[in-house]
């Protein structure tokens, strides 16, 4: 049994019953939630309406990162993911990092979600406490994923496609706004009207680039979810090619429209909640600024469950490695790992103990605590993919899906992700991301370090006990 059939073999139990259909909604699914629809009125106020080039940027480089993955996760595919990948090609620290960091990050993200709903939900109940509807619709996902995890990719499935049937109703609506409304509207003042289309430079729509990125955290989940796909190398190709296409779509298109419409200080004004729902009050249209909110709370919702799911089975897989109690890596007749999903929900309680604290500045402290996970994550998945092909070279493996361009593709990736990180350390609300992540990658460190030396301790105490035998 060859090194990566063993990590598949000691990761088995988990029920293969996601399809190649629910496969491809959850793809999309996890990348189309808060950061897009809260995330990116932070976005632009620091992009302006250049906050679409900041978008363009971060597109990249999630396109490229899941031109990697792809090609990683069909030569071999668990539920370990990238996390595995790394343990097997970099090093078992590497693997060690990466699970941690991702499941923290992962963890910490289920939190902004959370938090964006209780805002959202202000919009209809302005009086009711927020901590309310965290409880509740946190209680109600986390049975969902108790379940089964075929009742997670149905709930999933039509969760996502709720979201792509709004966004592409949305887009349609603010298309006809712009060629056929009655009143002309004034497309070159929105765009260039205050302070130009990059108002704070490029220094601005660089910042946007980070909160970009954290948009379209989540689309890596594909690799996790290969796990416990039906047919795993067909479910990866078609959501790839799904993601390339809704990303473009979704992200940019509805973007551009936003910005077009209304002009870039109004959708970011105090009070405000997410450009979408702001654009439809601009607008006029009756009703649609409420259905709009109805879908901002679904699509947070839905990104909320993928991560719920993610966040499980990356705990699980630490559990199976050794890295992690072994309860953590008990599945139930279900085919869930129960333990698992309770220690991956404490991101709902930091999440509330932050907004209870401080909710004006909940979700972008969430955010900035989320990031250093996002970005060590996504440069290790680079790191790793140069590791895995210089190893199929050495072997002569032959690859039934290849990266385009590289090693210039990946190399570009990395280079890009590394550049997005050290910028953090510079921007006031993204401080936290290194303040926190770097404490937390020593500490990862020693952690790492100590077991090592138990078990080096153990070992020799057993060699010892049978060469006196």
């Amino acid at each position: 049994m060859s090194g990566f059939d063993k990590i598949q073999s000691r990761e088995a139990g988990l029920h293969k019953k996601l399809t190649a259909r629910q496969m491809s909604m959850i793809a999309i699914g996890g990348a189309i939630g808060t950061g897009l629809f809260l995330g990116s009125k932070f976005a632009i106020g620091f992009a302006g309406p250049g906050v679409v080039v900041s978008y363009v940027i971060g597109g990249l480089i999630a396109l490229l990162l899941m031109g990697c993955l792809a090609e990683m996760t069909v030569a071999h595919s668990t539920s370990g993911s990238f996390g595995a990948y790394a343990e097997h090609y970099v090093s078992p620290l590497a693997g060690f990092l990466v699970r941690y960091c991702y499941w923290s990050s992962i963890v910490l993200a289920v939190g902004t979600e959370v938090t964006a709903v209780a805002e959202y939900m202000k919009f209809w109940f302005p009086d009711v406490a927020a901590w309310i509807w965290i409880i509740g619709f946190s209680a109600v996902l986390v049975g969902v994923n108790a379940y089964s995890v075929k009742a997670f990719g149905s709930v999933e499935y039509w969760f996502s496609a709720t979201k792509v049937f709004a966004i592409v109703a949305f887009i349609l609506l603010a298309a006809g706004l712009l060629v056929g409304g009655r009143d002309a509207v004034p497309v070159a003042e929105n765009l260039t009207g205050q302070g130009g289309f990059m108002p704070n430079g490029w220094s601005g729509v660089w910042v946007g680039v980070i909160i970009s990125i954290f948009s379209y955290f989540s689309i890596e989940m594909i690799a996790v979810a290969a796990g416990e796909a039906e047919h795993p190398e067909q479910a990866v190709r078609q959501a790839f090619k799904a993601t390339v296409a809704r990303l473009v779509i979704f992200y940019l298109l509805s973007l551009s429209l936003i910005v077009m419409l209304v002009p870039w200080k109004t959708l970011v004004a105090d009070g405000t909640t997410s450009p979408f729902v702001t654009v439809m009050q601009a607008v006029g249209i009756p009703y649609a600024d409420s259905i709009l909110n109805f879908i901002v709370i679904v699509a947070a919702l839905s990104a909320m469950n993928s991560m719920l799911y993610i966040s499980t089975r990356m705990l699980f897989s630490l559990s199976r490695a050794g890295d992690a109690p072994a309860g953590l890596g008990r599945i139930r007749r279900n085919g869930v790992p129960l333990n698992a999903l309770a220690v991956s929900a404490s991101g709902i309680a930091v999440a509330t103990c932050v907004y209870v604290s401080d909710p004006g500045t909940a979700f972008p402290i969430m955010i900035a605590l989320s990031m250093f996970g996002v970005l060590f994550t996504w440069s290790m998945i680079f790191l790793t993919h140069l590791f895995f092909r210089r190893r199929m070279a050495r072997d002569k493996a032959t690859l039934a899906f290849r990266m385009p361009g590289y090693p210039l593709s990946t190399l570009l990736g990395l280079g890009l992700i590394l550049a997005v990180l050290i910028t953090t350390w510079f921007i006031d609300i993204f401080h936290a991301t290194l303040v926190f992540g770097a404490p937390f990658l020593l500490v990862l460190l020693a952690v790492y370090g100590v077991r090592r030396l138990r078990r080096g301790g153990a070992g020799n105490a057993g060699a010892q006990a049978n060469r006196a035998g």
